[in-house]
C-alpha cells in the first residue's frame, strides 16, 4: 500500500516505527559521505604506478624530440593529443591539452569569452547589456557556479529522458542575449541520461540569434561505462560540421576520474577558428601546461586500448556501489509511492526525486543520521529547486557496504519526510 492510500492512523503507526529505526541509526554515530562524485581510494590506487613511469631523463622526451621538462608546447604534447583524439573522434589539430581539470579550462574559456569575445565576434560578452546561459535541470552545480561568478543570468531548461528539451532550447535561442548552454551529453550529472541522436543533431543544427553562441559540451563521462553495454553519443563535432556550424561547439573532458583528480589532464576540442582564437589568448596566460604530467599519462596508459582496459577496473569497483543503492531503493521505496529515481549504466551519479516540498527535509534528516548528501537545490541554478524534490546521489566514494548503509538511512529519511508531508495524524 502506498502512503497516499493509507489512513492517517496507518501513516502515524508507520511513522512511529520508522522513527524508532531512524533513531537507532543516529545512535551509531555514522559518518558517511555521498555528497560529491569523488573516486574512492581503491580507484585512485589503480593509477598509482603512473607516478613512477618517469625516472630517467630519457623518459621526458616526446617522440619528436621535445624535452617536456622545459618551456613550450602551448597546446599539449602530440602523444597526449592523439589519445584524446581517438577518444573524442576529433582531429588532433583541434585539441588543446591543458591542466588537471576540465572545470578549470571551462572557467578559463568562459573568462576569455567575457573578456575578449568569441572567434569572429570580437565584442566581449562583458560589454553586452545582458548575458544569459541555458542550464538543463537538474544539472551540474559547478557549471552554475561559473555563470553565477561572472554575473551571467541562468535560464532553466527541462531535462527529458533523451536530453534537454530541444523545443525549449530552440525557442530560447531566438533571444540574442542567450550566449550558450551547458551540456553533459553522456551519463549526465546528476541523472545519468545519455543524449539521443536526434538531440545531438538538433544541437548541431542550432541557428541562434547570437552569432557568438557556444555549446559547452562537457563530455566528462565519455568512457565511464559500467559494462560493455555502453551507450554511444553521436559525434557532435562531425554533425555540426555537416551543418556548417562547427564554431558553435566547445568540447571538454579530463582524466580527473580516470587517473587522479588531484593530477589529471584536461582537454578542450573545437573548430579551427575556436582553437586559433583560444590559443592566441592562452599565449599571454601561459607558456605551456604540465607536460611531464601529460607524459606520465601517455606512458602509463600506452594507448586508447590500454586506457579502456583501465576503465574496466574502475567499472568493477563502481558498479557494485550503484547496484547497492538501486537494490535498496527498489526494496525500501518502490512499494510506497514516495520517490522516483534514474538507473544509469555509467557515470558517477543518479538522481532521486522525492515528493514535492520534501528534498530539504530529507537532506536535514540524513545529516542528523550522519549521512552527508549534496545540498538540496544544488542541481538547479542559484540553488533553487522550484519543486524542492531533487537530490543528487553520488555512490562512488564510500565502500559498497557503506553505500548499503547510507542508502538504507536515506530511504528512511525519504519515507519520514513523505509521511510528514502527507500528514501522520
Amino acid at each position: 500500500m502506498t502512503y497516499s492510500e493509507m489512513t492517517g492512523a496507518q501513516r502515524a503507526e508507520e511513522y512511529a516505527s520508522l522513527l524508532k529505526e531512524f533513531e537507532e541509526y543516529k545512535a551509531k554515530g555514522l559518518k558517511l559521505d555521498m555528497s560529491r562524485g569523488k573516486p574512492s581510494a581503491q580507484q585512485l590506487e589503480l593509477s598509482q604506478g603512473m607516478l613512477g613511469v618517469i625516472s630517467e631523463p630519457s623518459d621526458c622526451f616526446t617522440e619528436n624530440g621535445f624535452d617536456c621538462r622545459n618551456y613550450g608546447v602551448l597546446d599539449g604534447i602530440p602523444e597526449a593529443k592523439q589519445i584524446f583524439s581517438e577518444i573524442l573522434g576529433i582531429p588532433s589539430k583541434n585539441i588543446i591539452v591543458a591542466g588537471n581539470s576540465s572545470l578549470n579550462i571551462m572557467y578559463d574559456e568562459m573568462a576569455r569569452l567575457m573578456l575578449f569575445g568569441a572567434a569572429g565576434v570580437e565584442k566581449p560578452w562583458s560589454h553586452e547589456e545582458h548575458v544569459k546561459f541555458l542550464c538543463p535541470v537538474p544539472g551540474y552545480d559547478r557549471h552554475f557556479s561559473i555563470c553565477e561568478g561572472f554575473g551571467i543570468e541562468m535560464i532553466n531548461v527541462d531535462m527529458t529522458p533523451t536530453g534537454p528539451d530541444m523545443d525549449q532550447v530552440e525557442e530560447l535561442i531566438k533571444d540574442s542575449s542567450v550566449k550558450g548552454i551547458w551540456c553533459v551529453p553522456k551519463y549526465s550529472n546528476p541523472e545519468g541520461i545519455t543524449y539521443s541522436d536526434e538531440t545531438v543533431r538538433r544541437f548541431a543544427a542550432l541557428k541562434p540569434a547570437a552569432p557568438d553562441f557556444r555549446i559547452f559540451w562537457d563530455n566528462a563521462y565519455i568512457i565511464h561505462s559500467f559494462s560493455d553495454d555502453d551507450e554511444k553519443v553521436l559525434n557532435i563535432f562531425d554533425e555540426a560540421k555537416k551543418c556548417g556550424n562547427e564554431d558553435i561547439v566547445l568540447t571538454f573532458m579530463s582524466t580527473s576520474k580516470i587517473s587522479f583528480p588531484g593530477s589529471g589532464v584536461a582537454v578542450m576540442a573545437a573548430s579551427d577558428a575556436n582553437i586559433a582564437h583560444t590559443k592566441s589568448k592562452m599565449a599571454i596566460q601561459t607558456i605551456g601546461y604540465d607536460k611531464l604530467n601529460m607524459m606520465r599519462h601517455v606512458k602509463f596508459f600506452g594507448s586508447v586500448d590500454g586506457l579502456m582496459e583501465h576503465m574496466k577496473k574502475h567499472a568493477a569497483i563502481i558498479k557494485p556501489k550503484f547496484d547497492a543503492v538501486l537494490s535498496t531503493f527498489d526494496k525500501m521505496l518502490s512499494p510506497y509511492g514516495v520517490a522516483e529515481w534514474t538507473k544509469p549504466i555509467g557515470g558517477y551519479f543518479l538522481s532521486l526525486n522525492v515528493l514535492d516540498g520534501c528534498a530539504k527535509r530529507v537532506y536535514e534528516l540524513a545529516a542528523e543520521a550522519g549521512v552527508t548528501l549534496t545540498n538540496a537545490g544544488a542541481t538547479f541554478p542559484y540553488g533553487r529547486d522550484p519543486r524542492d524534490r531533487n537530490l543528487r546521489i553520488a555512490p562512488t566514494y564510500p565502500t559498497a557496504d557503506e553505500m548499503k548503509t547510507a542508502s538504507t538511512v536515506l530511504c528512511l529519511c525519504v519515507r519520514l519526510a513523505a509521511l510528514e508531508k502527507l500528514g501522520v495524524k
